[in-house]
């Protein structure tokens, strides 16, 4: 009688192949202040802050079923706290974007005390309420600047790290600026794929997904459906804080109606998940190069721009409901990030 053995694997070719072609984009995207020019990398990173959010709130809607309209209130706070250290307690600007984050999910604790407490459409308005109220607050403190909001000091911008560096190899003040954000970004992006996908294999992770799609199941094989949804939000709250802290050291300057815009940290979001595919980590990296491409060919026409938008949006829903990717990957059996595991015959 032939034995067979056995292992246990959850890569793909395909993802093989495509862990290699991520490296070396990544390796590019490192050396891209010195190929491309600085309009590119404002536009770089534009993308990758909007896949870090895309990929938090893919998260949280996707695979906790924690549909939030209101995560612009972490992004104006991450912004707002970063703001406040610069301004009037000057520490280094990496810690200050740690801070943003920490106080961000420490925000997020007082939230979810209140929003958890409400279901589907209701959690989705009550954190969409928590991200006005924010708004509001700050917006009515004369000291961090009332509604014309702050901007950072000429002072900080130069304790960068890297600042005189880049400064010594031939690059302007601003420009320095951009490349220290841009890299930033691009560290914090692949940061939160990387943790992600690790998450998501985890029995955590797991247990994330059976939480989603059956509660009580869950909880019925042992699984605290309420202690990883807690994670789950603090975490993406961790996360957007530390972008909204970075988007706008990058723009120099922060107003709650940029800080705390529905439209740009929740609405493009949501459409950039929903279009590309939700549940899925591959979904919101093809929705943002295709918002990308739509932005650009589209945004000259003003309203009509968002009034598109809309109708994409809804045409991929009834066309493709698990997005863009779901489609291909249903069609193709093509995996990017493996997360199940299967059994593999050796020999």
């Amino acid at each position: 009688m032939t034995e067979h053995k056995w292992s246990l694997t959850s890569s793909t070719r395909e993802s093989r192949i495509f862990a290699t072609l991520a490296i070396v984009a990544v390796l590019l995207l490192i050396a891209a202040p010195w190929l491309v020019s600085r309009g590119l990398i404002r536009d770089l990173f534009q993308i990758m802050t909007l896949l870090v959010l895309a990929q938090c709130w893919n998260l949280l809607a996707g695979y906790a079923g924690l549909i939030s309209v209101g995560q612009q209130a972490f992004v104006g706070i991450g912004a707002y706290v970063f703001f406040s250290f610069a301004v009037f307690m000057p520490i280094p600007p990496a810690l200050a974007i740690l801070a943003a984050g920490i106080v961000a999910a420490g925000i997020g604790v007082a939230a979810a005390s209140f929003t958890f407490r409400l279901q589907g459409a209701y959690f989705a308005v009550g954190t969409w309420v928590v991200a006005e109220v924010v708004q509001l607050t700050l917006a009515k403190q004369s000291v961090l600047g009332g509604g014309s909001g702050m901007s950072l000091p000429r002072e900080f911008r130069e304790t960068m790290p890297g600042f005189g560096i880049l400064r010594e190899m031939g690059f302007s003040k601003s420009a320095a600026i951009d490349v220290i954000a841009y890299w930033m970004v691009l560290l914090l992006c692949v940061v939160t794929i990387l943790v992600i996908y690790r998450f998501m294999r985890t029995p955590a992770g797991l247990g994330l997904g059976a939480v989603r799609d059956n509660v009580i199941a869950a909880r019925s094989v042992g699984v605290n459906a309420t202690r990883l949804k807690w994670l789950v939000y603090l975490g993406c709250n961790f996360i957007t804080g530390i972008a909204g802290a970075l988007i706008f050291m990058q723009k120099q300057r922060v107003s709650p109606d940029t800080a705390f815009s529905v439209i740009d940290w929740s609405a493009f979001v949501i459409f950039v998940v929903v279009i590309g595919g939700i549940g899925t980590i591959e979904g919101p990296i093809i929705g943002v190069l295709i918002f990308y491409l739509l932005q650009s060919f589209l945004a000259d026409l003003g309203p009509i721009y968002l009034i598109i938008l809309g109708a994409l949006g809804i045409v991929s829903i009834l066309v493709a409901p698990s997005g863009i990717w779901g489609l291909i990957s249903s069609r193709t059996g093509i995996v990017l990030f493996p997360i199940r595991h299967n059994l593999k015959k050796l020999g």
